[in-house]
């Protein structure tokens, strides 16, 4: 995983090490050859100089640019590959989630070289990817097993536990006729038994039984609310999906899924428009996603997760294809994502394609304050576009 603050490129790698570049000359600054014990998985700035990295060593390390030789501290709580790092700079809580199923909060105002203080906020079977949205007001979740998980007006103070938080639906996202007609509909269930993610007790799956009665004031929604989707996904409406990669919008206006079929002889890359508002009735099922655009990606490296990306500016997409990468938008022109929603789920249009690896590309970032992106490939070279349009 890729991640860039203003003046260094800091690139996680498989075998242990950290690299750090100077993101205009390329020129390579420093190596941490022994940044964990194990694959170092994603990186995460908290400021200009602090940053924090995951790892499959089931660890989280914070790091300081003016002082790399130690690490300011190791945070131990999760008991399997750690995947994901978020930061809510407003509160200063740092959030990861790993293949244990658990997404943890850590206080980072109350950090000592011991660590810092932490709490398990949320678990599910099958996680794969964590995100919050720019304002910090969701949090989603992919899994495995094909199910989005949206957790609405969040707080991340409050831990969950089984049954304290109020499923608002359990269903498929479909086109926009069907979200229409769907609030009246008298088919609508909670969620499905087979593979769903949420929590289970000995009476089984949460049902709506466990909606607290917060959640019946006046229509609106508690805090935390958790939403189970499962998106549509072209060409896998009977064959089911992992999804296996997330990211949002810098706006906040939808998400970017990467998905592949339960049999991995197809993959897509998806944009989901974001539909905000409460339902007609406490009650009625909504739906928060609507698939406004999407692509067939070449299926190159079957099994291998690709990490794409937004742009800064949220006009584009880098998403891993093959050997390079490909920028698509949702017109020809890089329009603004508002100003040409579909009716009904249109093609992402390639604007470039960039090759330049001997090896399946992984993941793919842009610069958030240079015109240049950057892509990873398996065998471990990392190369920087400067793209000419």
């Amino acid at each position: 995983m890729l991640k860039k603050p203003k003046s260094v490129l800091t690139v996680a790698c498989e075998q242990t090490e950290v690299l750090l570049f100077d993101p205009i000359s390329s020129k390579h600054i420093k190596t941490l050859s022994e940044a964990h014990e194990d694959c170092v998985n994603n990186i995460r700035f908290l400021d200009n100089r602090l940053f924090a990295t995951c790892s499959d060593d089931t660890t989280i390390a914070l790091w300081d640019l003016r002082k790399l030789n130690t690490k300011v501290c190791t945070l131990h709580g999760h008991t399997s590959w750690v995947k994901n790092i978020e930061y809510d700079t407003n509160t200063r809580l740092l959030v990861t989630s790993g293949f244990d199923g658990n997404v943890i909060i850590w206080d980072t105002n109350r950090c000592t070289e011991d660590g810092c203080p932490h709490k398990k906020f949320f678990h599910t079977r099958f996680l794969m990817r964590m995100r919050l949205t720019p304002d910090c007001s969701k949090m989603l979740i992919s899994t495995s097993s094909g199910y989005l998980l949206i957790l609405h007006d969040l707080d991340l103070n409050k831990s969950l536990e089984v049954g304290s938080y109020p499923i608002l639906r359990a269903r498929r996202t479909t086109s926009s006729s069907d979200i229409t007609s769907s609030g009246s509909s008298s088919g609508s269930s909670g969620p499905r038994a087979v593979g769903s993610p949420c929590h289970q007790n000995d009476s089984g799956l949460l049902s709506e039984k466990h909606l607290s009665r917060s959640s019946q004031r006046e229509g609106g929604s508690p805090r935390n609310s958790l939403e189970v989707l499962t998106p549509e996904v072209p060409g896998e409406r009977d064959r089911g999906n992992c999804i296996t990669s997330l990211q949002l919008h810098p706006k906040g206006w939808a998400t970017l899924l990467r998905c592949s079929s339960n049999t991995d002889d197809q993959e897509w890359t998806c944009v989901y428009e974001f539909q905000e508002g409460a339902p007609v009735r406490p009650v009625s099922p909504r739906c928060s996603l609507r698939l406004t655009h999407c692509i067939e990606e070449a299926n190159v490296g079957r099994g291998y997760i690709k990490e794409l990306c937004f742009s800064p500016d949220g006009r584009m997409i880098s998403s891993p294809h093959g050997f390079g990468i490909r920028l698509l938008g949702f017109d020809a022109h890089c329009s603004e994502l508002v100003d040409c929603l579909p009716k009904e789920a249109s093609p992402l249009k390639e604007i470039r394609s960039l090759y330049s690896h001997n090896d399946v590309v992984l993941t793919t970032k842009f610069s958030p304050t240079h015109c240049q992106i950057a892509s990873g490939c398996l065998s471990g070279r990392v190369s920087l576009y400067q793209p000419k349009f």
